[in-house]
């Protein structure tokens, strides 16, 4: 089994802002950001600008009290002025707290009280609003920065908490003005000087509803570790343009746009909306992307349900040409060396195995370029060099689709508490069935498990799963303030145990094929613990165990099992006839009793997100056994709930 050993660009400074300044200074007028100003137009912005921007931005935050070792709350989605701040709060040597505004109110407010931060940057006064629901939750902020001007009434309120309001515009403006004063700007690049690669960059707090949330301590260099080897993976040209999409203050996609930077590329700010993400393809002609599994299964069933709705001879084309497709890239992938190993064979047999299709298919699927797959490549921009997936497991249908036509499209796996990425596939050998070779500047091994803990230091043979674990400069300091959770995943020789089950194959690639905690992660990278959902839906009178699944799926579902004496009663109050209790679970008003208790329990009102609504369920009609579903101190097992109702659970996703 080779093994990634690929050396670190030493010349890479020891931290982010350090990296960007470098940058400005190698390719002063290539675009670092392209944002869209009030009538849609994209503005492009060089690195010299966002250099100067950043360290302007800077000077202001210094002044309204921002300083070493501070900790800075960032609620907004992806934008231009995301970046600066982020930047601009690492090069005065503080770290940045970000969250996403589809937060709810109640993780604000713990965020910005437990990680102590008197100053908050809000996208808008939504967040602002959300964050001081209860001021007496966050009686440490003092100080409040808008991207989007907020109204008079918010000004107000925020006045009568003792909040001071700035708006970003004229902070930069300010710090414009202070840049331009000769000596001035040295004060912020003697505090990026003195900034060490074990300092903390930021505090990722991770989503759930169980007990209380984890903030993940990420340095600069955890980051800079990756920023080290990146050019061994991502063959990206200077100049080249990178669309983003998703929410940065995710791992994937704020570790993805510094590795664009320090690659002297481009990032074009778009939205995940079809229509305003193929017009702004059309606009920027991005070389790269990333995305989460539900973006690229969108965008693949967006393109069928386009040639459906076209019918006739056009459908049957375009239906037989993505079959062709798709055979040929399995052709292909064997003779190239590009199927995966998780048993050893010589590549000749693959070759052997794969070269007659190959022959046989080549001329049809010359045709499908000509007539299909070029022309949806193009409604991608035209001159994508490839893009990513991550944030979850890329559906097998998904991957297919886009092999077929043609479209690199890269799997990769990461969690936060490792900066986040730990493999992807090569982009000159893309092996489908895995999600890619082990980054360079991380180690991995497969171990065995039990309940979810390493039953064994010494590493499985290739083809063995087992729980995965993962080494390197990239690994997060710890859990803030929770020195007990940290020494809980990374044990006394560095390991972190991801938590995950996986298997290596013969080239040191990594397929990753289930949890072993409960953590679930849905399609869009949302992770959620389903215990607190469980435990809730149990308070109800008629529901005795819940159990809730959506591990790689867009939603989450449930099996429900029923309390049976106070169903029964239900339905005898209210002359609901069944011969049974298994044909009683069937009805339609049992069915509705369930779903209204569901969407009670799991509910804003009780502090639930979206993302943790249940929407379906099946009602079992009997109890868990000990020894069957049940361990011996009656807690359910997951992984025997799973394998014993596959069935009914396959059917709540399809």
């Amino acid at each position: 089994m080779k093994k990634n050993r690929r050396e670190p660009d030493r010349t890479l400074p020891q931290n982010i802002p350090l990296m960007v300044r470098q940058r400005a200074e190698l390719c002063p007028d290539l675009c670092a950001q392209a944002s869209k100003d009030q009538d849609g137009k994209f503005i492009y912005y060089s690195f010299a600008q966002v250099y100067k921007d950043f360290v302007s931005l800077a000077l202001a935050f210094s002044e309204i009290g921002i300083k070493r070792n501070d900790h800075v709350a960032l609620f907004s989605d992806n934008c231009r002025e995301w970046l600066l701040t982020d930047l601009a709060v690492l090069s005065l040597g503080a770290a940045d707290v970000p969250r996403g505004c589809d937060s709810m109110a109640s993780e604000l407010q713990y965020i910005l009280s437990f990680s102590e931060c008197k100053v908050a940057v809000f996208e808008n006064e939504r967040q602002f609003n959300k964050a001081v629901e209860k001021k007496e939750n966050v009686p440490v902020l003092e100080t409040a920065v808008f991207f989007n001007a907020p109204s008079e009434d918010t000004v107000q309120k925020a006045s009568s908490f003792g909040i001071t309001v700035c708006l970003f515009n004229e902070l930069l403006e300010k710090g414009h003005k202070l840049y331009e004063i000769p000596g001035k700007k040295d004060f912020v690049e003697k505090e990026m000087e003195e900034t060490k690669g074990s300092d903390l960059a930021t505090i990722l707090f991770t989503s759930g509803t169980t007990g209380i949330p984890k903030g993940v301590m990420l340095t600069h260099r955890n980051y800079m570790a990756q920023m080290e080897v990146v050019h061994h993976i991502l063959t990206v040209k200077p100049g080249d343009m990178w669309l983003t999409v998703l929410p940065v203050w995710h791992s994937f996609e704020r570790c993805l746009e510094y590795m664009a930077l320090t690659l002297k590329s481009g990032i074009a700010y778009s939205k995940p909306v079809s229509s305003i993400m193929l017009a702004d393809f059309a606009k920027i002609r991005p070389q790269w992307m990333c995305g989460v599994p539900r973006l690229w299964e969108s965008l693949a069933k967006g393109v069928n349900r386009t040639m459906k709705k076209e019918g006739g001879i056009k459908y049957k084309l375009f239906s037989f040409f993505i079959s062709i497709g798709t055979k040929y890239a399995w052709a292909k992938e064997h003779i190239t060396g590009c199927a995966c190993r998780f048993t050893y064979r010589p590549r000749i047999f693959d070759f052997v195995i794969g070269i007659m299709p190959f022959i046989a298919l080549w001329p049809l699927h010359a045709l499908g370029e000509l007539l299909v797959y070029r022309k949806i490549r193009e409604k991608l921009g035209g001159r994508i060099t490839a893009a990513i997936s991550g944030g979850g497991a890329l559906q097998h249908e998904t991957d297919c689709f886009y092999r077929a036509i043609g479209f690199k499209l890269l799997e990769g796996y990461g969690i936060t508490e490792a900066a986040p990425v730990l493999s992807v596939r090569n982009i000159h050998k893309p092996r489908p069935g895995c999600v890619g070779e082990i980054y360079p500047s991380a180690e991995l091994k497969i171990v065995a498990e039990k309940n979810g803990v390493p039953a064994s230091s010494e590493p499985l043979k290739p083809g063995e799963t087992g729980l995965v674990l993962a080494r390197g400069d990239q690994i997060m300091k710890g859990y803030y303030k929770q020195p007990e959770l940290t020494a809980g995943v990374i044990d006394k020789d560095g390991w972190l145990n991801t938590g995950d089950l996986g298997k290596l194959t013969y080239d040191y690639e990594i397929k990753i094929t289930g949890r072993a905690k409960d953590t679930i992660v849905l399609q869009n990278g949302e992770n959620i613990e389903p215990l607190g959902i469980e435990t809730a839906l149990c308070g109800s009178p008629f529901i005795e165990t819940a159990v809730v699944f959506g591990q790689d799926e867009k939603f989450l579902a449930a099996l429900i099992v029923g309390s049976k004496a106070n169903i029964m009663a239900y339905a005898e109050e209210r002359n609901i006839a069944c011969k049974d209790y298994e044909e009683l679970i069937m009805r339609p008003e049992i069915e509705d009793l369930i779903r209204c208790e569901i969407d009670t329990i799991v509910s804003a009102s009780n502090g639930f997100r979206p993302c943790e609504r249940i929407f379906r369920f099946v009602i079992l009609d009997k109890s868990f056994e000990i020894g069957r579903e049940l361990s011996a101190k009656q807690e359910f097992m997951r992984h025997k709930v799973a394998d014993i109702y596959k069935d009914k659970i396959a059917e709540l996703f399809e």
